[in-house]
């Protein structure tokens, strides 16, 4: 699998579904909101379609990413944040993200409000 441009990703040593739920925590505990969380698995299944564990954590913190929005109106279409963890074939889990500097290349953003969109240090602390 080839990772695109921009995204970030990192192994986890957690199942799918623990790995979502530190994270999520994490962000809780840093008072982001959680949007949304979807078992992607459990939705395909809906459909008839079979894949190994995959979720999606829709978050974000209108403080922060509302400075965003005021210096780039257009970075709203990659706000609120977001984060999958998905289970490969050899039961590899693994998480991936949109990379600040990605969005602030993207958007023309200035290195402080970019700052704002780095989950870097968080992840690294919730998933060592």
């Amino acid at each position: 699998m080839t990772t695109p441009t921009g995204v970030t990703t990192r192994k986890s040593q957690y199942s799918v579904k623990e790995t979502i739920d530190h994270l999520q925590v994490a962000l809780e505990q840093h008072n982001v909101t959680i949007y949304a969380r979807i078992d992607q698995q459990q939705e395909l299944q809906k459909v008839g379609l079979v894949i190994p564990p995959l979720e999606f954590l829709l978050f974000g913190n209108p403080a922060a990413g509302g400075q965003v929005m005021v210096e780039n109106p257009m970075a709203s279409l990659d706000l609120p944040l977001k984060v999958i963890a998905w289970e490969d074939e050899q039961q590899t889990v693994y998480i991936a993200y949109n990379s600040s500097g990605y969005i602030k290349d993207r958007y023309s953003l200035s290195a402080g409000v970019a700052a704002r969109l780095d989950l870097d240090l968080l992840i690294s602390k919730v998933l060592p």
